[in-house]
């Protein structure tokens, strides 16, 4: 990489006309960055651009890659003045140049202003797509900057023009893989295996038919699963087995579908990671659906469960529960505990995870009577709803999809009730059901969350008294947040 990832320019005593309202011709004024990390400005007829690597406050030259009536995206051509929170990138990889890695897309912006443009972005969903205001900021939750992405896809490409094998994340707006030889945001003792797992690829009999390897790290082992669509000679296999003795890991292999993910070797010690201020240990598979940043996982589970601040006689039922992440912290506090889950894999494994963490509370309270299911959360009814239950609390960490056929059915219940126009009638079972008092929303799209807040807020009888971003992936635009609704 070049020294400087992006072009600059330095300002002349002349070009002190930009300061002003009125630039030099071709320069443009960033305004904001969007939720893509890319500078947004407008051009004097009011058009709006789109650049990237330009930050809000900067005064740019650009080139057009794609022009539509109202709006245009651009390349930089040069920056005639630098934003005060640009920062110079912590990896060689980063940038605008060609074979640039495309995993990030914010480390030329200092790591408070990332946090702030996230919080922005999280505030104007709210208000734009909900029209919620929060009635109180949360701080934001951060963390380390480098070394947290515990999970990865790294895809694998046998380059035989080349003669070598690329292991790494795709370039930037690419396909391609990029030419990594480091990525300061995987753990380091798993960056430090992105040469030697070429060379081991490169080696394998089975080189043009491996095109990934997903990461999973726990607390105490870190899991390879190669993706294969050939059968692996005998050769291969001991090449592998040799690998993961050279270097501390255990190697899963997937031949087809995630269903058919096992390990090379049975005897392994399980992938497990801790949530010590419950006392809990939560084993998983690598395919697993797990938090990317273990760090803020610790912190976001303990805050979501102070804000929903559940007391011993009360009912609370977690929705999307995956592993049990959250419903097995709950069950430290709470009476009763539903967890309602779409995998019946991820369901299963539920009920192993609280069965061995029931055996092993023998200093703490013991977990309280929990109970999972599984069901297509995206086809919810009211009926559905009011069967499984009334609860005093509840909390929904859904997929990037958000839980609208959820919300959508407590809105209509409550729609119902008030005697809205258009609503349908109540279903049977609905006189003794009572809604949920306060709901935890942990959410990683704000504009789901947004529209499903909006639902909560305007027709199902709810405030939304706290919001807050959750910076689960550092220098990327990913935006994770936390939203708060208490009913009447």
């Amino acid at each position: 990489m070049s020294a400087a990832p992006f072009p600059t320019v330095e300002l002349c005593a002349q070009d002190g006309a930009a300061q002003a309202d009125a630039l030099p011709e071709g320069w443009l004024r960033v305004e904001s960055m969007d939720l893509d990390a890319q500078g947004v400005a407008r051009r004097p007829d009011g058009k709006v651009v789109f650049i990237d690597g330009a930050l809000p406050s900067e005064l740019v030259s650009t080139y057009p890659l794609r022009k539509k009536n109202h709006w245009e995206q651009a390349g930089l051509i040069a920056i005639h003045r630098e934003s005060s929170q640009r920062v110079r990138p912590g990896c060689p990889h980063f940038g605008l140049h060609t074979g640039a890695c495309g995993g990030c897309k914010m480390q030329h912006l200092h790591m408070g202003a990332q946090v702030a443009v996230k919080q922005r972005v999280l505030e104007d969903n709210l208000w734009h797509l909900g029209k919620v205001r929060a009635e109180m900021l949360l701080r934001p939750i951060e963390g380390p900057a480098w070394g947290y992405r515990y999970r990865a896809r790294l895809s694998v490409r046998h380059v035989f023009k080349k003669g070598t094998v690329l292991v790494g994340f795709h370039e930037r707006k690419s396909h391609y893989v990029a030419d990594m030889a480091h990525c300061p945001v995987l753990p380091p003792h798993v960056d430090a295996l992105l040469m030697p797992l070429r060379a081991l690829i490169a080696a394998l009999d089975a080189r043009d038919t491996c095109p990934q390897i997903e990461l999973a790290c726990g607390d105490r082992v870190t899991a390879l699963v190669l993706r294969h669509l050939a059968p692996l000679s005998a050769d291969d296999m001991g090449r592998l087995r040799a690998f993961a003795a050279g270097h501390g890991v255990q190697w899963w292999l997937q031949p087809k579908g995630p269903d058919t993910v096992q390990p090379l070797d049975a005897d392994g010690e399980p992938l497990a990671y801790a949530l010590p201020d419950f006392g809990i240990s939560m084993p998983f598979r690598p395919t697993d659906f797990t938090q990317v940043n273990p760090h803020i996982n610790r912190v976001l589970v303990a805050r979501a469960l102070r804000l929903l601040d559940v007391q011993a006689h009360e009912r609370v039922i977690d929705w999307f529960c995956g592993l049990g992440n959250f419903t097995l912290p709950l069950a430290t506090q709470a009476r009763e505990v539903l967890g309602v889950e779409g995998s019946a894999a991820l369901v299963a494994r539920c009920h192993e995870n609280y069965a061995l963490n029931r055996g092993a509370a023998q200093n703490r309270r013991a977990l309280a009577a929990t109970r999972f299911v599984a069901r297509n959360l995206f086809e919810m009814t009211p009926a559905t709803l009011i069967a499984d239950g009334a609860a005093d609390k509840w909390l929904l960490d859904p997929p990037r999809e958000g839980a609208l056929a959820l919300v959508r059915a407590l809105a209509d219940i409550e729609q119902s009730r008030i005697g809205a126009e258009g609503a349908a009638p109540l279903p049977a079972g609905a006189e003794g059901w009572t809604p949920p008092g306060r709901i935890v929303y942990v959410s990683c799209n704000p504009a789901t969350l947004a529209r499903d807040a909006g639902l909560l807020v305007h027709l199902a009888g709810y405030r939304c008294v706290a919001a807050g971003m959750v910076n689960m992936f550092p220098h990327t635009a990913h935006v994770e947040s936390m939203a708060v609704f208490q009913r009447g």
